[in-house]
């Protein structure tokens, strides 16, 4: 046994069980799994100014040990750089990356949260905030997972989006298996869905290892 069917093993993914198998990644979602982790894949804890990031090529090579076709989803904030060059690496790495522009939501902060936030703090009359992404492919995904659905044996998701759940049902009567990729709080009516059947719910965590690198970046 290799080190990467040692791995699925641990993780419960028989391919003779799941058959072919198509990923989709919703990104948006994903991005911010590990955003507030002290610790690294192996358990270390992290230095001062340091944190977990997804890396898009370590993603894709984890995604290539068990499926046969790859999909990435996520957000252009056109006036981020860092945002096109995403979309570059996603287009090489996988084989289908799909985007469209982000919307940006004002989130006030209370007072508790300001010391642990990470992300860049902004104020108007109403108080201190912050700006978050928001993105939502739960719609693409799920065309695609329903007009692609002759073509594959099992729905794996990188999400925890309780958006899905509806989709997760239809694809089930139809017979397909699923396996989700989640992180945080996952929705109970995600998870009465996966226990229904032989399907896969895998923490983030379990693979945090095989998909992230550590960044220095200050924490505000």
């Amino acid at each position: 046994m290799d080190l990467s069917e040692f791995k699925l093993k641990n993780l419960g993914i028989d391919k003779n069980q799941f058959g072919e198998i198509f990923s989709f990644v919703d990104f948006g979602n994903v991005n911010y799994w590990f955003e507030q982790d002290e610790r690294d894949g192996d358990d270390n804890v992290l230095a001062v100014g340091d944190k977990l990031v997804i890396g898009l090529e370590k993603l894709a090579s984890f995604l290539n040990l068990f499926s046969i076709h790859r999909r990435f989803y996520f957000g252009l904030d056109s006036r981020n750089k860092k945002s096109y060059h995403l979309n570059i690496k996603a287009k090489s790495f996988f084989e289908f990356a799909g985007s469209k522009p982000i919307q940006k939501i004002k989130h006030y902060l209370s007072d508790a949260e300001l010391p642990t936030t990470t992300r860049s703090l902004y104020e108007d009359l109403s108080g201190k905030y912050i700006l978050i992404p928001k993105c939502n492919f739960d719609v693409e995904i799920s065309v695609d997972a329903i007009r692609l659905l002759e073509k594959y044996d099992t729905f794996c998701l990188f999400s925890s989006d309780v958006d899905f759940t509806a989709l997760i049902r239809f694809l089930k009567k139809k017979g397909k298996k699923i396996i989700l990729f989640s992180a945080g709080h996952v929705s109970h009516w995600l998870i009465d869905e996966l226990t229904k059947g032989r399907d896969l719910n895998i923490n983030a965590q379990k693979i945090k290892k095989d998909i992230t690198f550590i960044k220095n970046k200050p924490r505000l």
